[in-house]
């Protein structure tokens, strides 16, 4: 009987099918993780990464074309929008990306909807931080 959930805890299988879960989780993730780098301050693409990479305890890793696509679609969705700056080290202009009026409004309701109107409800709230049964 398996008390701790702990990967190390872990039969190989259990392994196997919570790594699987997780990918698709954190597929799932990452237009939250994009709006809630913004949130504070504008950033350009690798900042935006870093913040993800930071906050996700080095869980949330994306490759640069995945940012890139889902940076174009948040900008076609008019949640995000970018500014061209000259690139420090005098390459191509930079795009610093920064949450509209839009893809604030949007991400308090996702925020209040899917997260703190769940999971910081006192019985949600209990059953995660008491651990496994």
């Amino acid at each position: 009987y398996i008390t701790n959930m702990s990967s190390n805890f872990l039969e190989q299988f259990e392994q196997n099918i919570l790594s699987t879960w997780e990918e698709v989780y954190k597929k799932g993730q990452l237009t939250l993780w994009l709006l809630l780098a913004l949130k504070k301050s504008p950033k350009d693409m690798y900042n935006t990464k870093a913040f993800i990479l930071e906050s996700t305890n080095n869980s949330l890793t994306v490759d640069d074309m995945s940012m890139y696509r889902a940076l174009r679609r948040l900008v076609q969705m008019k949640l995000i929008d970018f500014n061209e700056q000259d690139s420090p080290k005098g390459g191509p202009n930079r795009k610093v990306y920064e949450l509209t009026g839009a893809g604030t409004r949007v991400l308090g309701g996702f925020i209040r909807r899917n997260i703190s109107g769940i999971f910081y409800e006192p019985k949600t709230k209990k059953i995660i931080l008491e651990g496994e049964k």
